[in-house]
């Protein structure tokens, strides 16, 4: 249901394309609700939902880094289960457990990465800028923009060395913050179109379902989603 954005759009592998449709139509014969939003990645997605909701927590389940900058108290909690290195070894990123990890609150996270590098995002990060000075920076000057600021002030309370580092990525770094931003305002369409909806314990049309089932071979992983569901 979504497009990819941004200035640097992230490759989508060629065997994904043609699931995407069987999975949508398994996800509406199950009656677990969709949402999209043309233009925009699934990130930005789940982005602007959690940023709008203002009356439950939302936990977020990704291996995405990037969802970290999510992560909140207020108006309602916001937290994420990081699955980059399985289920089994699940992280929960809180407020308290991203500080205690990097050291930044949410929205500092995609500024420190932005400074640190972040390979599977294709980011090379300024060079010579750790993980430790990178949310020095941006716990000192709160964003790119004040870590650039601080960099060009000769009164400013940053070393030599990395002035000349954070310089010599004058160019880089304004563009790949956006790279790394999860939009939070974007235009997301719900299917079906209701304010709220509830996971179904049960399929919505096991006809359907059944038929898809028969159609693509994918028995094993519709009984196991439909399980987790019977069982939440």
């Amino acid at each position: 249901m979504g497009a990819q954005s941004g200035p640097v759009a992230e490759a989508e592998p060629d065997e994904l394309s043609p699931q995407i449709p069987v999975l949508l139509e398994v996800l509406r014969a199950i009656g677990i609700p969709l949402a999209g939003a043309d233009g925009c990645e699934a990130d930005d997605v789940i982005g602007t939902l959690s940023t709008r909701e203002a009356t439950d927590p939302v936990e977020v389940v990704s291996g995405d880094r990037d969802l970290f900058q999510l992560v909140r108290v207020t108006p309602t909690p916001v937290t994420v289960r990081y699955i980059g290195a399985g289920m089994s070894k699940v992280q929960i990123m809180d407020v308290a457990a991203l500080r205690d990890r990097y050291g930044v609150d949410g929205p500092g996270y995609a500024a420190m990465a932005t400074l640190r590098g972040d390979p599977s995002d294709g980011l090379p990060g300024v060079t010579g800028i750790g993980e430790k000075t990178a949310a020095d920076l941006i716990g000192r000057f709160a964003s790119i923009e004040g870590v650039l600021a601080a960099a060009a002030d000769p009164a400013s309370a940053v070393s030599s060395a990395v002035r000349r580092k954070i310089a010599a990525a004058a160019d880089y770094l304004p563009v790949a913050v956006r790279v790394v931003a999860v939009r939070t305002d974007a235009d997301v369409q719900l299917e079906p179109e209701v304010g709220r909806a509830e996971l179904p314990r049960e399929p919505a049309d096991p006809a359907a379902l059944a038929a898809l089932v028969a159609e693509h071979g994918i028995g094993g992983s519709v009984d196991r989603l439909l399980q987790a569901l019977a069982e939440r």
